[in-house]
């Protein structure tokens, strides 16, 4: 069976890494599976929402995953399918499983408490269905608009007496899974207004674009039970389900695309490489060490969702910042020509000058910082002691002639050892803030050469 997947962002903000867990484990399950030929991934807005989706937040979230190598197979917009989900609500209202309801918000709220106070579930009474077709048509003469709700299968021939109706699947994440529909409400699918919510377009585009795998996070766990109800009831298949812990940040907030708490957009702005961002969404919360994968294919092979804790995952943005620096450690120069190019390293020293600063760097970004401190001048100029100002402009008339190389700071720092009988922390430190303005960075038998002779004269101070 060939696997296709979806992810189904509403498009009413940027996506946050929260947003992106649920992309890259669906993507990875259809692309990136050992021994796997690859499946078919299906990018859905859910775009019903008329008043906050935007097409603008559709575009960023689009640019976002190919920031992080996803590519979808197929694009689709809930809201060019309304036709669609007219004809399955016609077709659930032709079976008496959608059924109008006139109840206000606040005679809702005060049925509900009522039936806490006699020691009854919370859950909707069914109230509309003993309504008459007469009394149906009084109440919509006084302007009410009826909702509908889908009749769930929790009775055996009285949809007044409940009884206990386990739906069960082996969850690709939890293991099995049981929701008893006889402690929830009938889902409302469709508004006053006759816009759908998110459950019945959802479970019509999975049964319709063939989708045979759901993974989601595990505020869903409920709506499956929900949903597998909706599936049958259509005659659609069902597809497998699986159900991940959720993101929530160290203080164990739940994130939300409207805050913009650490959104994608943000995250590449800042200078993240796409692959410290994927792999910390994807292996925080699961077994194993967190550690930065090279691409999607390395991070594929790392996922199992059924290792996948059932806590919530707390995500720290530090870690974020090691893993990028455990990435930018390993880039060759191959990996990074042509953003040095674009920081306007020179071409005939590039190499040497990334194999140079690479160490020093936690973003990529931070060898422009380097690149300016290597061909153009120290960060900030020092003061030194009088001691220390006489040290280093002795040590500056001892600099060895040209052509410099790898062991050129070695040659002159023995050199001045023997000239000023200066050693250690008090010989090298003062040299190097002479030639950098920091008391730290790359090793500088790499960056003397890279300065030059003429360029190392000029920063005596």
């Amino acid at each position: 069976m060939s696997v296709i997947v979806r992810f189904a962002p509403s498009p009413t903000g940027y996506i946050h890494i929260g947003n992106l867990r649920p992309a890259l484990f669906n993507w990875l399950f259809a692309k990136a599976r050992p021994g796997e030929a690859p499946g078919q991934f299906v990018l859905r807005f859910d775009d019903t929402d008329v008043e906050r989706s935007r097409q603008e937040y559709a575009d960023a979230i689009a640019e976002d995953l190919r920031w992080i190598g996803i590519v979808p197979d197929m694009i689709a917009r809930q809201s060019d399918r309304l036709e669609i989900y007219d004809r399955a609500a016609d077709a659930l209202r032709a079976k008496g499983l959608l059924y109008p309801c006139y109840e206000t918000a606040d005679e809702l709220e005060r049925r509900r408490k009522r039936r806490m106070a006699l020691g009854q579930p919370p859950v909707y009474g069914r109230d509309a269905l003993r309504l008459t077709a007469e009394e149906r048509a009084k109440l919509e003469a006084e302007g009410r608009r009826p909702h509908w709700r889908f009749l769930l299968p929790n009775f055996e021939s009285d949809p007044f007496a409940p009884v206990r109706k386990e739906v069960r699947w082996n969850d690709l994440v939890r293991g099995q899974q049981t929701v008893d529909l006889s402690s929830l409400s009938d889902p409302v699918l469709v508004r006053e207004d006759g816009t759908y919510l998110y459950t019945l377009p959802s479970v019509v585009d999975d049964g319709e674009m063939g989708i045979t795998h759901v993974i989601r996070g595990d505020d869903h766990v409920t709506n499956s039970g929900v949903q597998i109800a909706i599936f049958e009831a259509l005659g659609y298949s069902l597809p497998v389900f699986g159900h991940h812990n959720l993101l929530t940040t160290v203080d164990g907030e739940g994130l939300s695309k409207r805050s913009g708490a650490l959104s994608i957009r943000m995250l590449r702005a800042e200078g993240l490489e796409p692959m410290s961002v994927a792999s910390l969404a994807v292996l925080v919360g699961s077994a194993g060490s967190i550690e930065a994968m090279q691409d999607l294919t390395q991070l594929g092979a790392r996922v199992d969702l059924s290792a996948i804790s059932s806590s919530n995952a707390k995500f720290d943005p530090a870690e974020l910042v090691r893993l990028n620096a455990e990435l930018v450690h390993k880039f060759s120069y191959e990996d990074v020509a042509a953003r040095l190019a674009e920081m306007q390293v020179p071409t005939d020293s590039a190499q040497a000058f990334w194999l140079a600063v690479r160490g020093n760097c936690e973003k990529l970004d931070d060898a422009a910082s380097w690149q300016a401190i290597v061909y153009h001048a120290p960060s900030a100029s020092f003061v030194f002691s009088d001691e220390d100002l006489s040290f280093v402009r002795e040590a500056f008339a001892l600099l060895p002639p040209e052509p410099w190389n790898n062991e050129s700071w070695g040659l002159w720092t023995q050199a001045v050892k023997a000239a000023t009988w200066r050693k250690g922390r008090g010989l090298f430190l003062p040299l190097r803030l002479a030639l950098t303005g920091l008391d730290h960075g790359p090793e500088m038998a790499a960056l003397l050469p890279l300065i030059g002779r003429k360029a190392a004269l000029q920063r005596i101070p």
